[in-house]
């Protein structure tokens, strides 16, 4: 294993950098290619027709999303089908914004994180967190019968990870308050600003779901965590340009 402290620091960023830049990341662009595919195919999507019309389309999308999203009350009764909801729902979208959203933090941030871990090593990440995260969600609204579905859990997970092993790497943003001008900051500002957002809507949602700002709260936590426990010494803690792209906290 590096230890960061001891190796050239700046030249790993950059292999890193480089090599999630040249493709080098199947997983991160697997996870977004499958999450692609399964929305295309959904009839959430706006390519398929119903002969029902609206009403049909309507009841088809009622049917798909509680065919394969988490619903709180259900999973906590233990059935074997609701218990792999929360696998399934990760690769589920209410709509493109939802869908696009989410791919944008991945591309942004999963790379990186990918290269660091390593391949096997980030899809497991990804997938248990991912779970933890919803099913954190289903226990806090456990009388819900809400669906949840999407990659948000997951992906809050890569970002806390990210903020400790890269908390120096500079992305550029797009802050609402700052007129959308793409500015560039560290890691760390973006990602921590993007979890007290998080944690305030939790904490101001109320009691049934919408957003499922408590989903990205665990993740991010549980992401964090992870990384704080296995890489532990091995983080990169000097400034770094390491990444490119676009986020919106």
């Amino acid at each position: 294993m590096i230890e960061w402290r001891e190796a050239g620091w700046r030249e790993r960023v950059r292999e890193l950098g480089s090599a999630a830049a040249a493709g080098s990341a199947p997983v991160t662009y697997g996870l977004m290619a499958l999450c692609c595919a399964v929305f295309l195919i959904s009839p959430l999507s706006g390519f398929h027709r119903s002969p029902g019309g609206a009403d049909a389309l309507l009841a088809a999308q009622a049917g798909y999303f509680e065919r394969w999203g988490v619903i709180p009350s259900e999973l906590l009764d233990g059935s074997a089908h609701a218990a792999l909801t929360p696998l399934t729902a990760l690769f589920v979208h209410g709509s493109w914004l939802h869908l696009l959203g989410n791919m944008l933090f991945l591309y942004v941030f999963g790379a990186m994180a990918e290269e660091r871990m390593g391949r096997t090593e980030f899809a497991l990440f990804y997938v248990v967190c991912g779970y933890v995260a919803l099913v954190a969600y289903a226990v806090a609204h456990a009388d819900s019968d809400q669906t949840l579905v999407g990659a948000s859990g997951a992906i809050s997970a890569v970002l806390g990870a990210f903020l400790y092993l890269f908390p120096r790497a500079r992305v550029t943003s797009l802050f609402p308050f700052l007129f959308f001008l793409p500015l560039r900051f560290p890691a760390w500002i973006v990602l921590v600003f993007w979890f007290v957002l998080q944690w305030l809507a939790a904490r101001s949602a109320g009691s049934g779901p919408g957003v499922a700002y408590l989903a990205h709260v665990a993740g991010f936590a549980a992401g964090f965590l992870y990384a704080w426990a296995r890489y532990r010494g091995t983080r990169v803690k000097s400034p770094a340009t390491a990444t490119e792209g676009e986020s919106q906290p």
